[in-house]
């Protein structure tokens, strides 16, 4: 990659994409590249706080559209339903149309959801919010690391790709405190109003900084049914088969606590306030904003990945049956009765465990060769959303039949399940678990 002219960036002897700053504010070099990332990184932000606000909203959400807590959990699905199912398009299109273009249209698919989640009256539209929040943002993480992986070396895309999953992680802080706050004062129907607001600034700033892109050549017809298959083979090859089953339990239990059972666990089980709960899933939300990037330094210092993705998954779930154990009336039977600060510390270093998952996208990478590694990371990122979207919408058929704690036992058992099978079809390729770099 080299620079010519003012503002431009050709790529010599590759027939890739050149982005141009036309209708953009002209930046010094350095910030041409950095300013862009952080801005669409932002969008990932937004993408965590609307799929993470009905942990602070189920209760009042539930009883304005007329139904219960437990069906909302499974209304909630449709969002990570949706997302997953927009993977495979969002990809293409960013190879297609760059960026800017596919990002802009995000941004506006989501400003239009969050006002449908807004003006939702009943179960149904409030299920179509969330279908169309689950297509707005589902490339609301792609859009920046494709931005980054076509702009940076190889060593700076690793300490970015860090960066803006700490960004936008902290969209989980957002929907904590300040969104139970919003809903308290002024409403369940103002977080939705808020994220609206948001996606429009966030957008608006998109248009301004981040460059088109032109294509050097025409782009190959159009093949979204082979590019699926294809994702569909390698994520069930078998050097992919262990990431792909860690991956399909391990976001889903991670956004089932902070995203949507985190709260009425607090509040229904521990008796707290909506504020009070918020403050007490503060510890889990800096875990998952900060844990990404503490992993990754262990990686590096340990070369030991597929140790630390199976050992931190496994502690994960034993610290949920940990909670599960402390309730009062639980296993324990009149011994240890966890409080409500002991809970929010136990979700604490369940988030730092759980935060490993990132490592999951570096081993499918190095499990496949080069010229596919970018479907590899397709294949885990389609299944870390089907799988969300499948736990969702069972967890929330537990907690209707069930309850809470089952719902939690029920993370625990898939989380040690997904961590057994990670480690089987990993077993003969250990010295393959870490690449440097």
């Amino acid at each position: 990659m080299t620079a010519a002219g003012r503002g431009r960036v050709r790529w010599v002897g590759q027939d890739r994409p050149v982005p141009m700053p036309s209708r953009s504010i002209p930046l010094p070099v350095s910030l041409q590249v950095a300013l862009p990332l952080v801005i669409l990184a932002f969008g990932h932000t937004l993408s965590n706080l609307i799929r993470t606000l009905p942990a602070i909203a189920t209760d009042v959400m539930s009883a304005d559209i007329g139904t219960t807590t437990g069906y909302l959990g499974v209304l909630t699905g449709a969002y990570h339903l949706f997302f997953a199912l927009g993977q495979i398009p969002a990809g293409v299109m960013l190879d297609r149309l760059g960026v800017r273009t596919v990002s802009l249209s995000l941004f506006a698919i989501t400003a239009i959801g969050a006002m449908a989640g807004a003006f939702a009256h009943s179960a149904f539209g409030f299920f179509a919010a969330q279908a169309l929040l689950g297509i707005g943002c589902c490339g609301m993480l792609l859009c920046p690391f494709t931005l980054a992986a076509k702009t940076l070396p190889p060593a700076r895309f690793a300490l970015w790709s860090g960066l803006i999953l700490s960004i936008g992680n902290c969209g989980m802080l957002l929907s904590a405190t300040p969104m139970a706050w919003l809903i308290e004062h002024h409403g369940w129907r103002a977080s939705f109003w808020f994220a609206a607001a948001l996606a429009v600034g966030i957008g608006a700033l998109v248009a301004l900084v981040v460059p088109s892109m032109q294509r050097t050549a025409a782009a190959p017809a159009l093949e979204l049914k082979a590019e699926f298959r294809e994702v569909l083979q390698i994520a069930a090859s078998i050097r992919m088969r262990g990431p792909v089953l860690l991956a399909f339990t391990s976001l889903a239990a991670a956004l089932a606590v902070r995203g949507v059972w985190g709260g009425p666990w607090f509040m229904e089980i521990k008796g707290l306030s909506r504020i009070e709960a918020g403050n007490a899933l503060l510890p889990l939300t800096v875990a998952l904003a900060v844990g990404p990037l503490v992993a990754g330094a262990i990686d590096r210092l340990t070369h030991a990945r597929r140790a630390l993705l199976a050992s931190s998954h496994l502690v994960a779930g034993l610290l949920l049956l940990v909670v599960v154990a402390a309730v009062p009336g639980g296993w324990l039977h009149g011994g240890f009765v966890g409080s409500a600060s002991f809970d929010a510390w136990i979700f604490f270093a369940f988030g730092c465990c759980i935060s490993t998952q990132p490592l999951l996208f570096a081993m499918g990478q190095s499990s496949t060769p080069k010229e596919k590694s970018g479907k590899a990371l397709a294949a885990l990122n389609l299944m870390f959303f089907c799988g969300t979207a499948f736990h969702q919408l069972a967890s929330g058929w537990i907690a209707s039949t069930f309850g809470l704690v089952t719902v939690f036992f029920y993370f625990a058992m898939a989380l040690a399940g997904s961590t057994l099978l990670f480690f089987y079809y990993t077993r003969r390729r250990g010295s393959d678990a870490h690449v440097p770099g």
